[in-house]
């Protein structure tokens, strides 16, 4: 633990810092359907707000920072949950069921996020 937090509070911690410094008051990300303003930690999809949690919010915001390009298991494990996670596929499949389920997102026919096989996952831009 440190300072009362768990190793993984504080990895997501430091991810949402750094966005934070990253964004600035115009960090707004506008696709078709979704918005998301960094800055403010608000995500709307069809103009009603949704409400994420920590790790779907950095999740979403690591897929909106690389504009649509595939981001592979590892690098998401890593960045979301830290380096000894890379292995754990099965936290990223539940996190990104639930960040879909929340968007409105049917993984059959994805309108925000989309699978690459046996890759990782891209925002649909």
């Amino acid at each position: 633990l440190f300072l009362g937090y768990g190793l993984q509070d504080w990895n997501i911690r430091v991810l949402l810092r750094k966005e934070e410094r990253r964004a600035t008051p115009s960090a707004q990300f506008s696709f078709p359907g979704l918005r998301v303003d960094l800055a403010r930690r608000e995500v709307e999809v069809d103009g009603a707000p949704v409400s994420l949690s920590r790790k779907e919010f950095a999740l979403l915001s690591l897929l909106v920072a690389s504009q649509g390009q595939v981001l592979t298991h590892e690098r998401i494990l890593r960045e979301v949950w830290g380096a000894g996670h890379q292995e754990d596929t099965h936290y990223l499949r539940v996190l990104v069921g639930n960040l879909r389920q929340k968007l409105g997102d049917d993984p059959m026919r994805p309108r925000f996020i989309l699978t690459v096989q046996g890759v990782g996952y891209r925002l649909a831009v």
